[in-house]
C-alpha cells in the first residue's frame, strides 16, 4: 500500500491505496457519474437513412442559450475580452488555485452589487456580468477536471 494525498478541494487528507488514486474514498463517493445517453432519433420519426432525416432529438439545444440569451452572453463575453486584454487569452485556465480565486472574485462582485454599485470601477462593465463570467470559469475548470470534483472549496465548505 502506498500513501497518497486526496486532490479534492479542501480535503488533502492522506490515504492508502494499492494503486494510484487522486481522491480518498469519501471524495470518490461524491464524484458525479456520466448522465445516460439518449438514443439519437429524428424528431419527425424518420429513419436515420431516409432523405431529410436528422438524428438530433434529445441533443443539447445550444440556440436556447446563444440565441435566447444573446444579450447576457455578449455582456459576459465583454468581461472575457476585458480580461484577455488585461492578462492574456486563455490564461485564466492556468491560474493556480483558480476555482477558489474565481469564487472569491465572484463573491466580491456580488458584494459590490449588493452595496448598490452597478458597474465595476475598473472595467465599467456590470458586476453581474463579472459574476457570471466567474461562475462560468469555475464550471469550466470543474468540467475540465482541473479542479477536483465533488467537494466544496475551503471557504465555502459547510461546517
Amino acid at each position: 500500500m502506498t500513501q497518497y494525498l486526496c486532490k479534492s478541494i479542501g480535503c488533502n487528507q492522506p490515504f492508502f491505496a494499492s494503486t494510484p488514486e487522486d481522491f480518498c474514498e469519501d471524495c470518490r463517493d461524491t464524484l458525479p457519474t456520466e448522465p445516460p445517453r439518449l438514443a439519437e432519433t429524428d424528431p419527425n420519426g424518420k429513419h436515420q437513412h431516409d432523405r431529410g432525416a436528422k438524428v438530433d432529438a434529445g441533443k443539447v439545444r445550444m440556440h436556447l442559450i446563444t440565441g435566447g440569451m444573446a444579450r447576457a452572453i455578449t455582456e459576459v463575453a465583454k468581461v472575457g475580452t476585458f480580461g484577455a486584454a488585461k492578462y492574456t487569452d486563455g490564461g485564466w485556465v492556468d491560474v493556480p488555485d483558480g476555482f477558489r480565486r474565481y469564487e472569491d472574485a465572484q463573491q466580491r462582485h456580488a458584494a459590490s452589487r449588493h452595496m448598490g454599485e452597478e458597474l465595476d470601477k475598473e472595467s465599467q462593465l456590470l458586476h453581474l456580468s463579472h459574476e457570471a463570467w466567474n461562475a462560468l470559469a469555475k464550471l469550466d475548470l470543474y468540467l475540465r477536471g482541473i479542479e477536483p470534483k465533488g467537494r466544496y472549496s475551503r471557504d465555502t465548505r459547510p461546517a
